[in-house]
């Protein structure tokens, strides 16, 4: 009996905790952050009873205006919805060129990428400000600015969806003597349509939110509403206004989501 206890192997070292270094560089790292930008707790705190008084001043919503508000809401949920189509069409046409396995060749790939990624890059509201500013205030600068950035995510994710594809259902489709264009309308889109009007309802649902947002700078719907109550130090109707863009934003939420679990 001691000579099987002699041989027992020694038990596990105990294993290493990283609670402590985590927390200790955490710390340090809040420290290098209120160090750099000097910040001070006092004035966080004056801040945050600034921010309290501010708030309750829309307290009392005032809805005494709804059919507007309404109103304009349509005209967002109008701007994002042809935003949201505009993107759509751009990425079809754009995203068999910017696949790998479609596109004619390296020189048209490359154009197709680069053309999605300044999309991509260019903000929609820097792009609603030049569009505001070259066609005037209305939903028309919103959806033009929401179609042509969102368009740049769309066909990124169209493209590298189409790329994902197994190669031997185009080459079948291919070996049938279909065309370029008749291998991606049978062989990719048939592939990937669950996939890309899941990213489409995505989009949309994003649309919805920066719609409001673009009414700020001049580009219609309820957006441009909350500005001028803002502006008017009217902090009743904002809150209304507040109040019907989020429930909104709620709503498209949970039936985009829902939608997107049916796709799945």
């Amino acid at each position: 009996m001691s000579n099987i206890a002699a041989i027992r192997p020694p038990l596990p070292k105990k294993p290493f905790n990283p609670t402590p270094v985590w927390l200790s560089g955490w710390l340090a790292l809040l420290w290098v952050i209120v160090y750099d930008l000097e910040l001070s707790f006092e004035t966080l705190m004056y801040g945050a009873q600034d921010i309290v008084e501010y708030f309750s001043r829309y307290s009392t919503p005032d809805f005494a205006d709804m059919s507007r508000y309404l109103e304009l809401l349509m005209q967002t949920l109008a701007t994002a919805l042809w935003g949201s189509a505009l993107a759509f069409v751009v990425a079809v046409l754009l995203s068999p060129l910017a696949a790998r396995n479609l596109t004619p060749n390296a020189t048209v790939y490359r154009i197709a990428r680069e053309t999605l990624n300044f999309m991509r890059a260019m903000p929609d509201l820097l792009l609603a400000l030049i569009f505001v500013a070259s066609l005037g205030l209305g939903p028309l600068p919103g959806a033009l600015a929401l179609g042509i950035h969102t368009a740049g995510f769309l066909g990124k994710f169209f493209s590298e969806s189409l790329e994902r594809v197994d190669g031997g259902i185009y080459e079948a489709v291919s070996a049938t003597g279909a065309s370029r264009l008749q291998v991606v309308m049978y062989a990719g889109w048939p592939s990937i349509l669950r996939e890309a009007l899941g990213y489409t309802l995505y989009i949309f649902d994003r649309n919805v939110r920066m719609a409001a947002v673009l009414g700020l700078v001049g580009a219609g719907g309820i957006g441009i509403a909350l500005h001028d109550t803002l502006r008017m130090f009217n902090y009743n109707e904002s809150a209304a206004l507040i109040i019907v863009i989020l429930v909104t934003i709620l709503i498209i939420d949970y039936l985009s989501t829902w939608l997107r679990g049916k796709l799945n």
